[in-house]
């Protein structure tokens, strides 16, 4: 078990920029399910190459679903969707407390190992913000596993449990754990925050962490344990950092995006990092506070809870109006990756407002 903080990774060229495309969806003031936004949306490719978004739709009183639509292509670019429909609701009791909740950010990775999609998403439930996962074997009809229950591990001398988290997101491909066996592995953010419930308790950080920034971690699922029973998805372990703030524009904290991509480097993780303040604590509503860029990392291909390389500066920062105006000013979060045409595309979220498009290019 490794927590300790590592040393400041180098920065190096990474290869890779975003071009933005353009707008895909925006919000219909008609639709009461959406009338705060469409956001951070997953996606799923069927076998004959048409790609389904499933965005955030966040109605009244910031309750949230998500939902699943046809993405419209028109030349190659997305630019647009079409027959809007309900993937998944809030309808168990862990996924909503009296007076709020829903089932938020959705991540949707292919196992093929497993003959499944699996989607993470985040249930704002009675405590606060955790982590769940549902299933699918067609994109369409999905199959709550519930929420993920972090094995305990004696020497973090805490249980990830009792915080919560959110950006979890899955690898594509079986990669090894800290013992060398076979796994599925998913990435997350733990948040050192009990301000939902107990605002005034010490949150008791792992062992050998010091910094309280919300950062990216690794856990673990054997194949083994998958294959004979897909709800040991829910119980990953070997949890391991994997990389906290390091630069100015991500002071305040990081996430994962989408899910890694393989590339001839490694695994190239898209991360948010964000600066700015949050008065009030975590789960106040920001306006005008926070700013969101894009960055990125590689991880090695056989440990992928090592960073090889992270950008100095971001990718992508808010500059156009669609990114600095809306319910939270001034966000890029992005969550999904397609290839589409021969172009890999990333679906992200704007101004916690609407959902953009940009094309991830590798530069000579």
């Amino acid at each position: 078990m490794s927590t300790t903080t590592p040393a400041r990774t180098t920065a190096v060229a990474i290869p890779y920029a975003l071009e933005r495309i353009g707008i895909v969806m925006e919000p219909d003031p008609a639709d009461p399910r959406q009338v705060e936004g469409v956001l951070n949306p997953a996606t799923v490719q069927d076998p004959d190459g048409t790609v389904h978004l499933f965005p955030r739709l966040v109605a009244e009183q910031n309750v949230s679903r998500i939902g699943r639509a046809r993405v419209v292509v028109t030349d190659g670019v997305p630019t647009g969707v079409a027959d809007l429909e309900i993937a998944l609701q809030a309808q168990r009791g862990w996924e909503h407390g009296t007076a709020h909740g829903g089932v938020e950010d959705p991540r949707i990775t292919p196992l093929n190992d497993l003959g499944i999609h699996v989607m993470s998403y985040v249930a704002f439930g009675p405590l606060g913000p955790k982590p769940a996962l549902a299933v699918s074997t067609d994109g369409r009809e999905w199959r709550r596993l519930g929420p993920i229950q972090f094995a305990y591990d004696d020497a973090l001398d805490t249980d990830l449990n009792l915080f919560p988290n959110k950006d979890v997101v899955f690898f594509p491909e079986v990669v090894p754990d800290p013992e060398g066996r076979p796994s599925f592995a998913m990435l997350h953010r733990p948040m050192w925050d009990f301000g939902f419930v107990r605002p005034e308790e010490q949150p008791p950080l792992p062992a050998g962490v010091t910094d309280d920034r919300a950062s990216i971690w690794i856990s673990y699922v054997p194949v083994d344990d998958a294959v004979q029973d897909i709800t040991a998805l829910t119980r990953p372990g070997g949890h391991r950092f994997v990389a906290g703030p390091e630069y100015e524009w991500e002071a305040l904290k990081i996430g994962a995006g989408p899910a890694p991509l393989r590339v001839p480097e490694g695994w190239l993780l898209l991360h948010h990092g964000v600066t700015g303040s949050l008065p009030g604590g975590s789960f106040v509503p920001q306006a005008f506070t926070v700013r969101y860029v894009v960055g990125a990392m590689l991880l090695d291909a056989d440990d992928p809870s090592r960073v090889l390389a992270r950008t100095s500066e971001p990718l992508m920062a808010p500059e156009t109006a669609d990114e600095t105006a809306g319910t939270v000013a001034n966000v890029l979060f992005p969550t999904a990756i397609e290839k589409i045409d021969g172009e890999h595309v990333v679906f992200y979220g704007a101004a916690d407002t609407r959902i953009c498009v940009a094309r991830l290019v590798r530069i000579p």
